[in-house]
């Protein structure tokens, strides 16, 4: 039975510890005879955890953070980085999207490493990418766009449809569709609207329409929307809907 010392107990921690007992691992707080330390504290503290842990031979050091290299767990032989591509809320529902085929993006920096890490994917019944440390942080904002951002995104729908007086939960149904229609087609494809069909009109009227706080979020994403309807475009010249 592999054994793992999880340090951080916030959603992350609380996710991983929940999966890996539930698939048989041996989760504890010893500090000797274990196959995998890792770290699911602040992006800003692993390092600092990693330096305080006295290094030993057959033991690998990982974190979850996205956008970290292996080289923040320095003075570590076996490192890894296992990060769950799922937004993770607190309680049981964590534990069971860390659990639902999730995405991971793993580096290491040994063969050691490398198989610890695969274990963990596998016992969590995930999916493994292999993110290396070059290209890490282009994957974690591409990981924030994906989430962070549109949660960002739906809060200016709820706040623009409450000022026509319709509530955020007439959306959401329009908005799981256009995502399964994204996961069938592709994002170009799935593109509908005023800015693939070039309704430059429509626009304006947008714009004119919603406050003016809202505009300038609008008006960007118009603007990634053409610019995903014509491939080609020259994004330096000012849209069609300003003229």
């Amino acid at each position: 039975m592999p054994r793992v010392r999880v340090v951080g107990r916030g959603r992350a921690g609380s996710a991983f510890v929940a999966g890996l007992s539930a698939a048989g691992w041996e989760v504890t707080d010893a500090t000797a005879a274990l196959d995998l330390v890792l770290l699911a504290v602040p992006d800003g503290a692993v390092a600092e955890v990693a330096s305080g842990l006295e290094p030993a031979a057959d033991v690998v050091v990982a974190h979850v953070a996205g956008s970290l290299g292996l080289d923040v767990l320095a003075p570590h032989a076996d490192r890894a980085s296992i990060h769950p591509l799922v937004a993770l809320p607190a309680g049981p529902t964590g534990a069971a999207r860390l659990t639902d085929n999730a995405w991971f993006a793993v580096a290491s920096s040994s063969e050691r490493a490398d198989a610890v890490a695969r274990s963990v994917v596998d016992a969590l019944r995930g999916q493994l990418l292999e993110v290396d440390d070059d290209r890490r942080v282009g994957y974690h904002a591409a990981a924030c766009m994906a989430s962070n951002h549109l949660v960002a995104l739906l809060g200016q729908v709820e706040r623009v449809a409450a000022a026509a007086g319709v509530p955020l939960a007439a959306y959401l149904d329009l908005v799981r569709a256009t995502v399964d229609n994204v996961a069938e087609l592709g994002p170009a494809v799935a593109l509908t609207g005023p800015a693939a069909r070039g309704d430059w009109e429509t626009i304006r009227r947008h714009l004119a329409v919603i406050d003016p706080s809202e505009r300038e979020a609008y008006a960007a994403l118009a603007v990634q929307a053409r610019r995903l309807a014509e491939p080609d475009l020259d994004t330096g010249k000012e849209p069609p809907w300003t003229s």
